[in-house]
């Protein structure tokens, strides 16, 4: 059974994982995708057990499972258990070692997985130390640009040499950015890694962070900023703030960042007024997460290329009327464990034509909102419904016209499959899971 939520892992179906992408070392592939949107199970694609961080770089293809691949580990199955009477038994031991040896691979690449956010090589698979790095630090001399200070006990950020492009320094005791640091790469770096340090705004120092024109993925999560921090450069596409303390975000901050594809502040004290106009300078802006934080309403002034919006966990009792209209490319909404309640939801507000899930979970519902017919991933499970009505899926029903909704998760409610109309399998005639209990 499929269970929603952020898991560390879950089940997804192939086709349903957004492509955004996470910074991987320049050693590795392309990046991987972020954070999916929950999904459940299928019985026709592949499957694939999916992991919360893009870690299998090594052995993806181990986990994923078709009807070919599940043939295959039969024959093996067949081979190890039922030897024919004409091979000894000690061949069994022989037949199950190639199937031993993929399992210790999957293993092996489950213990490399060491961050959250990007895929990340140990120096042991790197090798030896290029002379132009900083003692404290290793570069590879296969990937002579990357130099990584992570997991050092440093206290504060080692002198950058020229060349370098992609600096890891995440996993430390820094507690600040002393000036010139990062005065031979002002205009190469284009990686910095600071998560789980202990930065504070007052201890980073002018002439830092704030003239790395190239940048293009800053992580600076699990520290004690206040504030945001933001270099200049126009070529940043991903900024993640997460697990800080910011409970301001001036607006204009990001005016320029026009390439900025991804922003992540979860786990704040950010309220509606503190991130009002903050982003609406972003216009290829595609994913934004402010889950747990204090918001009391959506983001006001978030672009209109927006696909993904992640607001879980805050204090948003209503959504203003119109508001989906001006996101005509959202398709992934999350408003779970808020404050949401009928009087607080305007007819119709979510029947708009790209959105492809919605997530109203753990909320005070006690209707079905109006969703549109496109809608395939609908969660309203723990709110207080106690009537289903069709109307809500299907204004009619015809050989064209019905609803798309695949998953409708309805489960911790006052509903039972008694609660559904006659009419349902009409309707819902491609829904693959209707859970009530």
């Amino acid at each position: 059974m499929f269970t929603k939520g952020d898991t560390c892992c879950h089940f997804c179906t192939l086709p349903s994982i957004p492509s955004f992408q996470f910074p991987t070392p320049p050693s590795a592939q392309s990046p991987s995708s972020s954070s999916p949107p929950p999904s459940s199970v299928s019985s026709s694609p592949p499957v694939c057990l999916s992991f919360s961080s893009p870690c299998l770089f090594l052995f993806p293809l181990f986990l994923c499972f078709s009807p070919e691949t599940s043939s295959f580990f039969e024959h093996y199955d067949q081979l190890a258990l039922h030897p024919t009477q004409t091979v000894r038994r000690e061949r069994s031991t022989e037949a199950m070692f190639p199937l031993r040896v993929h399992l210790l691979a999957v293993l092996v690449s489950l213990a490399l997985c060491q961050y959250e956010d990007y895929d990340y090589m140990p120096m042991t698979m790197l090798g030896p130390s290029t002379s132009n790095c900083n003692r404290e630090c290793e570069c590879p001399i296969n990937f002579p640009t990357a130099m990584y200070c992570d997991s050092r006990k440093l206290k504060f950020v080692p002198d950058v040499p020229s060349g370098i492009k992609y600096l890891y320094l995440q996993n430390n005791q820094i507690d600040e950015i002393k000036a010139g640091v990062f005065d031979n790469v002002t205009a190469e770096l284009r990686w910095l890694v600071l998560d789980n340090n202990q930065i504070t705004n007052g201890k980073i120092a002018s002439g830092t962070i704030d003239k790395l024109t190239a940048l293009e993925k800053l992580f600076f999560s699990h520290n004690q900023l206040t504030e945001p921090v933001v270099p200049p450069s126009k070529a940043l596409d991903e900024l993640k703030l997460t697990h800080n303390r910011l409970s301001k975000f001036p607006s204009g901050l990001l005016n320029d960042k026009e390439n900025l594809t991804s922003i992540n502040v979860q786990h704040n004290q950010l309220t509606s007024d503190a991130i009002a106009g903050a982003f609406k300078g972003c216009k290829r802006l595609l994913s934004l997460d402010a889950s747990y934080n204090k918001l009391k309403k959506l983001p006001a002034s978030v672009p209109g290329s927006l696909e993904i919006l992640y607001v879980d966990n805050n204090d948003i009792d209503s959504i203003t009327s119109g508001y989906m209209n001006k996101l005509t490319a959202l398709k992934y909404l999350r408003v779970s464990h808020n404050k949401l309640v009928d009087s607080g939801i305007p007819a119709g507000v979510f029947n708009v034509t790209s959105l492809l899930e919605l997530d109203l979970s753990f909320n005070k519902l006690q209707s079905i909102p109006e969703i549109n017919e496109q809608l395939e991933q609908l969660y309203l499970q723990a709110n207080e419904i106690s009537k289903f009505e069709l109307s809500s899926f299907c204004k009619y029903v015809s050989p064209v016209n019905y609803s798309h909704l695949k998953h409708l998760r309805l489960d911790a409610n006052n509903l039972t499959h008694h609660s559904m109309p006659s009419e349902t399998s009409n309707c819902l005639r491609v829904a693959s899971e209707i859970m009530f209990e």
